[in-house]
C-alpha cells in the first residue's frame, strides 16, 4: 500500500465487486493513479459462498455492481439463464443480505440507503418528501402491491394518465421498464427491451421491441408483477438535434462533478440500447442560467441518502430545458468511462472514480449541511405538468 504524502492522509482501499469487472480496473487505474497501490478486492461471490466478508479499520470500503458476473447472478436471481426479467425481487433480497454480512471497515455506501436506492417506490417517496421534482406516481410508496396489468390499467384511470413507464421496482438497467401508451379509445402499445419468447419467458434484449396486442402485454406484465412494479407519469422531455435527452449527472460527496447527455429515438436513453451520448456544451447553451438548477436539483436529490458517497441521478429535462425532474437514483451510477469532471465541479481532469478517491482523501465523504433533506415538508413536490402533457408528443421518452 502506497501512502499519499502531503496534507491528504493515506487510504488503504478495499472494493466488494466483480474483479473481472471493467468497474473493479477502472477503479484499480484511478486509485493507482492517486498513489494509493492496488486495492483489496473482494469478489461478491466469495462474500455469498461464505456468508459474508470482515474489513480492518483501516480499510475505506467501497461496493460496485454485482452485475456482469453469471455466477453471482445465479445466486442472486435465481436464475440459470442471466438474460431473464424474473427474479428482481428476490435479487434485491439477496444482495441486501449480501451488504449486511459485510463486517467492519469504513463504509462508503449506507445499507439503508441501498435498501431504498433498490426499490424505485422508495426512493420516489424519499424524493418527493425531500421536496425533489419527481413525475407524478400512484405506486410511490410502495404501500400497495400493484396486481398485474388491470392493477396498472386500474391506477391508470384512477390518476387520469394516458402515457406511463411502468418499472420492476427493484430493476436497474432498462430490465423490465416498460412506455406505455393509450389512446382515447383504449388501444395500448408498448415500447420495451423486454422480448416475449415462444415459450413463454421474458429475456432482456438490445433491440427495442413494440408491443400492441393487449392480451400478450398483459402476459408480461403478469408475468413480472409479482416481482413487484412502479408506475410513473411519462413526462415529454426537451430534445437535443431531433432525438429526446436526459442528463446522468454523478454527485460526489454532495457535489455534482461529471455529466453525460443521453439521447435517443426510441423511449429508452440507456447507452447500452441504442442510446448515444450528445454534446454537454449545447444542453448547457440551451439551458443557460436553468443550468445551475440541474446541477442543485442532482445535488438536491443525492442528499436524500447521506450515507452514500456518489450516486447517479437521471435528470429529465422538461421540453425546453427550463424545468428539471429526477427519474431515478442509481448506486451504481458512475460506469461513464472518459468522462473528466464538469467546469468548477471540484473533479476538473479526473474520471468518475478518481473523483470519489479524491474526496475520500480530502475528508469529504458526506453532503454539505445545506443539502441535507427535511425530515417532513408540508406539501408534495411531484411535477405538475401542464393537461397537454399526456398528448403523445414525438421527443417524449423513458429513463433508464
Amino acid at each position: 500500500m502506497a501512502e499519499v504524502r502531503g496534507r491528504h492522509m493515506a487510504v488503504k482501499w478495499a472494493v466488494v465487486a466483480n474483479g473481472e469487472n471493467r468497474r473493479t480496473e477502472l477503479f484499480t487505474a484511478a486509485a493507482r493513479e492517486a498513489g494509493h497501490g492496488t486495492p483489496r478486492v473482494v469478489e461478491w461471490l466469495d462474500v455469498l459462498r461464505d456468508g459474508g466478508a470482515d474489513f480492518g479499520d483501516d480499510e475505506v470500503v467501497r461496493l460496485d455492481s454485482p452485475g456482469e458476473n453469471a455466477a453471482v447472478d445465479r445466486i442472486l436471481r435465481g436464475s440459470q439463464e442471466q438474460t431473464r426479467v424474473e427474479g428482481s425481487a428476490r435479487w434485491y433480497e439477496n444482495f441486501l443480505g449480501a451488504v449486511r454480512s459485510l463486517r467492519g471497515g469504513r463504509r462508503l455506501d449506507d445499507p439503508a440507503d441501498l435498501a431504498v436506492l433498490f426499490d424505485k417506490r422508495l426512493c420516489h417517496a424519499r424524493l418527493d418528501r425531500a421536496g425533489v421534482p419527481v413525475p407524478p406516481s400512484p405506486t410511490s410508496g410502495g404501500l400497495a402491491p400493484v396486481e398485474g396489468w388491470s392493477g396498472v390499467r386500474h391506477l391508470m384511470r384512477e390518476a387520469g394518465l394516458h402515457r406511463v413507464f411502468v418499472k420492476l421496482a427493484h430493476g436497474s438497467s432498462a430490465s423490465g421498464v416498460f412506455a406505455v401508451q393509450t389512446n382515447s379509445s383504449g388501444r395500448v402499445a408498448v415500447t420495451t427491451s423486454v422480448e416475449h419468447t415462444a415459450d413463454g419467458s421474458l429475456h432482456n434484449s438490445l433491440r427495442i421491441r413494440r408491443y400492441t396486442d393487449e392480451t400478450e402485454i398483459a402476459s408480461i406484465v403478469d408475468t413480472l408483477a409479482p416481482d413487484g412494479l412502479h408506475i410513473e407519469r411519462w413526462l415529454p422531455k426537451a430534445s437535443l438535434l431531433g432525438r429526446s435527452a436526459d442528463l446522468r449527472v454523478v454527485v460526489v460527496a454532495g457535489r455534482a462533478t461529471h455529466a453525460v447527455v443521453r439521447t435517443s429515438r426510441s423511449p429508452l436513453t440507456n447507452l447500452h440500447l441504442g442510446g448515444a451520448r450528445g454534446d454537454l456544451s449545447a444542453v448547457r447553451a440551451l439551458a443557460g442560467d436553468r443550468w445551475t438548477e440541474a446541477l442543485a436539483v442532482s445535488e438536491r436529490a443525492a442528499a436524500c441518502f447521506p450515507g452514500t458517497l456518489c450516486v447517479g441521478v437521471d435528470l429529465l429535462p422538461a421540453v425546453g430545458w427550463r424545468r428539471f425532474a429526477v427519474g431515478e437514483v442509481n448506486a451504481f451510477g458512475d460506469l461513464l468511462p472518459r468522462l473528466t469532471g464538469l467546469p468548477d465541479g471540484g473533479a476538473e481532469g479526473l474520471d468518475t472514480y478518481g473523483a470519489q478517491i479524491a474526496a475520500v482523501r480530502s475528508g469529504r465523504t458526506a453532503p454539505p449541511a445545506h443539502l441535507s433533506p427535511p425530515h417532513t415538508l408540508p406539501t408534495r413536490h411531484t411535477v405538475a405538468p401542464p393537461t397537454t402533457l399526456d398528448a403523445p408528443p414525438r421527443t417524449a421518452h423513458d429513463h433508464p
